[in-house]
């Protein structure tokens, strides 16, 4: 097979026995490149093969599904491929700027994109993830070790470099854990005696059994398009290649990672990347929110620079991926390979995920480290305690925006039976035969519903049916979010909406801001217990003047920056009557600070420097009459865009949803209302149910209508049922709500 190996050698790294002239014949054929090599410590030589039934033909991908022939570590590994499909939606766009800074856009064709995902024969719990554009270059995840190849530069033979990536060297880069927290963790942990991440969640089903998408878009500064030689070929390529290492680690979560698209600064950057990460973070955000939101569509955005933060990796915000103020984060790449990138990103994304650092908790992995380890460590693998993480951000529906499947018409090829995608001409698809099993609706060899079957999975679907109009799938969390309900004819629950923000709440005391009532108190209650308050506006100034850890408003470059007077309330919390600690799995620092005649208590998380610190006032969060907090600043309220006039829009009997459509109060009908009806929005699905309200008659309210709604009123209603206006029920399938 043309295999160039180590043995018996191989506890030296080649590139040394090269300089000492021990294999000098053996490798005439393919010497490596010192530049290709000089940071790896250990790697072997080998020419993978296409395999095929006359096993005679080379790396020349020309199907959808392909297997090679890998001699390494002394043995041959099959590897079975399929073109990643789910990669790459059809309108997959790439923006870029003229030499005038005009935007460009451009949807290039990926019907036949060259990126392919797989598994290794015989391998429990493998992944591939790797492209075939030229030779084969991406990663080899085993059940405890990852493995690179890529291309043998200059070879004509086809040969490939194929080396553990626990060998790949970098510079140390951190997420601001100390050196001592993660050593004392290494030594902790015996990783060697658990089991893999993926037998325990197997074991506990902390996996939810629902696939979730994230729809990436990734957008790459113009030092880093700089440094690819201005070649905006070469750096989607490599974007490309980054978002398929994503996905094969991810799909250990049952996460997809589809990327929407790619925009490329090729005249300047738009935003000022000078100073901290924290500052690049939040001028990144708050740049997505202004232009990129409003171009294409996506669950979360990140950066890619080429500049570093002297050490930082990157950083992001911690479970907001479904925010359009949050869902960001920043990466640094510099002087590594893709391979090792894609761990970095893979680390940021899992903080907007809601994952947070395994440091100092019980994580195990199957590896000497994880993903989430604030070491940046390279690893390939998500603990037990990221999948915990994303459990709970799904549970406490964080995650809403990750459940809209891809829609058939976005896939770019045909569709495969066993991706776990819906394609066109498919019902449901439970993946393998072995997976499939498990799934009372889905016949797994047809990607049909079976016979009595409505429907596969979702928040409006039990027991493969439908859950009746009016059945509540997302009920409201506080006084400025809004419920959801089941529409009687889809497995989903319709997208999640809240009230505007700037509407008032907590009495007019602050405001609505993403779904939340932002305040002070609750804040502080959230930190320090059911007792705890604001500390007067004297403590914020005092403290947050001094510009330390735990007095602050925010980075200016490394240093803590000191607080404005008017900025104070805008810092760091600050609150008294506490009597309770903080627990949330994490031993922060807390300060008391004396001040004319009170205390002052803050509170340090040491979560890293990529985190932002739930320690800071909210933004959102009402800083004086008519203002609120952003950016650690104090700004006029006008910034959040409330444009609801309730008395004209609603007529009083309802609110603006953050779609800008009213939510009526129950006993008034949308859209805007006006006339007696049962409460909710265009928005939030019907608020009754469907069928009985099909069975109205003229003296006869349906079941669920408030006491308020008339007749007359009611049989409107119904008439829009019937209709079909409301969504539809199937004769006899009239059911209670539960």
């Amino acid at each position: 097979m043309g295999l160039r190996a180590l043995s018996p050698l191989a506890s030296l790294p080649l590139r040394w026995l090269l300089a000492c002239g021990l294999l000098g014949p053996v490798l005439d054929a393919g010497r490596p490149d010192f530049q290709q090599t000089k940071h790896l410590l250990s790697y072997e030589i080998t020419t993978p093969w296409r395999l095929t039934r006359e096993r005679r033909e080379a790396l020349r991908p020309s199907s959808k599904q392909v297997s090679y022939v890998i001699e390494a570590q002394g043995k041959q590994h099959i590897i079975h491929l399929e073109r990643n499909i789910d990669l790459l939606p059809n309108d997959f766009v790439v923006y870029t700027y003229d030499e005038e800074g005009t935007l460009l856009s451009d949807r290039p064709s990926v019907q036949s994109h060259c990126h392919y995902r797989g598994y290794v024969e015989g391998v429990h719990n493998s992944a591939v993830a790797v492209s075939v554009c030229s030779g084969l270059r991406g990663l080899l995840h085993f059940e405890n070790a990852s493995f690179g190849i890529e291309p043998l530069h200059n070879s004509s033979n086809f040969e490939h470099i194929f080396y553990p990536m626990d060998d790949v060297q970098q510079e140390p880069l951190r997420c601001g854990v100390s050196n001592r927290d993660i050593e004392k963790e290494a030594i902790k942990e015996d990783w060697q005696e658990h089991p893999s991440v993926t037998q325990l969640l197997r074991r506990r089903r902390a996996v939810l059994p629902q696939t979730r998408y994230v729809e990436l878009f990734i957008v790459v500064d113009k030092e880093r398009y700089d440094m690819m030689g201005k070649n905006q070929t070469a750096v989607r390529e490599e974007m490309i290649r980054l978002a398929n290492y994503l996905d094969s680690m991810y799909i250990m979560l049952n996460i997809r990672i589809v990327l929407v698209g790619l925009e490329i600064w090729t005249d300047r950057n738009p935003i000022n990347i000078i100073g901290g990460a924290g500052d690049v973070l939040g001028n990144f955000v708050q740049w997505r929110e202004k232009f990129l939101i409003t171009r294409r569509r996506h669950d979360s955005a990140q950066l890619v620079l080429k500049k570093g933060f002297g050490g930082t990796a990157g950083m992001a915000f911690v479970g907001t991926v479904c925010s359009r103020s949050h869902a960001g984060g920043i990466n640094v790449f510099g002087q590594i390979t893709v391979e090792t990138f894609a761990s970095i990103v893979a680390h940021e994304l899992g903080h907007n995920l809601g994952m947070n650092h395994d440091d100092g908790r019980e994580c195990f992995c199957g590896s000497k480290s994880c993903i989430m380890n604030s070491g940046a460590s390279g690893s390939r693998n998500f603990s037990s305690c990221s999948a915990e993480d994303f459990e709970k951000l799904t549970l406490n529906k964080g995650g809403s925006c990750l459940l809209n499947v891809p829609k058939p018409d976005e896939a770019y090829s045909a569709p495969f039976c066993g991706n776990k995608l819906v394609d066109p001409g498919e019902e449901c698809d439970c993946g393998t035969p072995k997976e499939c099993e498990m799934d009372p609706c889905c016949e797994g060899s047809t990607c049909k519903l079976k016979s009595f079957a409505e429907c596969a999975y979702g928040d409006c679907c039990k027991d493969c049916q439908f859950l009746p109009g009016g059945s509540m799938c997302r009920g409201k969390t506080n006084e400025c979010d809004v419920p959801e309900y089941c529409n009687g004819s889809s497995q989903f629950c319709p997208p999640d909406v809240f009230i505007q923000n700037g509407y008032p709440c907590q009495n007019n005391k602050a405001y609505c801001y993403n779904g939340m009532c932002q305040y002070y108190d609750a804040q502080c209650q959230v930190i320090f217990g059911s007792k705890a308050k604001a500390a007067p506006r004297d403590c914020f100034i005092e403290v947050n003047s001094k510009g330390d850890r735990f007095g602050n408003c925010g980075f200016s470059g490394s240093e803590y920056k000191k607080c404005a007077t008017g900025n104070a309330l805008c810092g760091k919390l600050q609150c008294e009557n506490v009597q309770d600690m903080p627990v949330f799995g994490i031993v922060p620092a807390i300060i008391q600070t004396p001040s004319r005649g009170t205390k002052c208590w803050g509170v340090d998380f040491q979560l890293g420097s990529d985190v932002p610190d739930p320690g800071m006032v909210n933004e959102g969060t009402k800083c004086d009459a008519g203002k609120i907090c952003r950016n650690f600043q104090c700004v006029n309220a006008s910034v959040l865009n409330y444009d609801c006039d309730i008395q004209k829009k609603c007529h009083g009997h309802g609110v603006c949803n953050s779609n800008k459509n009213c939510h009526c109060e129950n006993g008034w009908a949308p859209p805007y209302c006006e006339t007696k009806g049962y409460g909710g929005s265009v928005d939030s699905g019907p608020t009754y149910n469907a069928c009985e309200c099909k069975q109205i008659s003229s003296t006869n309210l349906c079941s669920q209508a408030a006491s308020a709604v008339s007749i007359k009123a009611a049989s409107t209603t119904a008439k829009n049922i019937i209709s079909g206006k409301f969504g539809s029920c199937s004769a006899g399938s009239c059911t209670s709500i539960i």
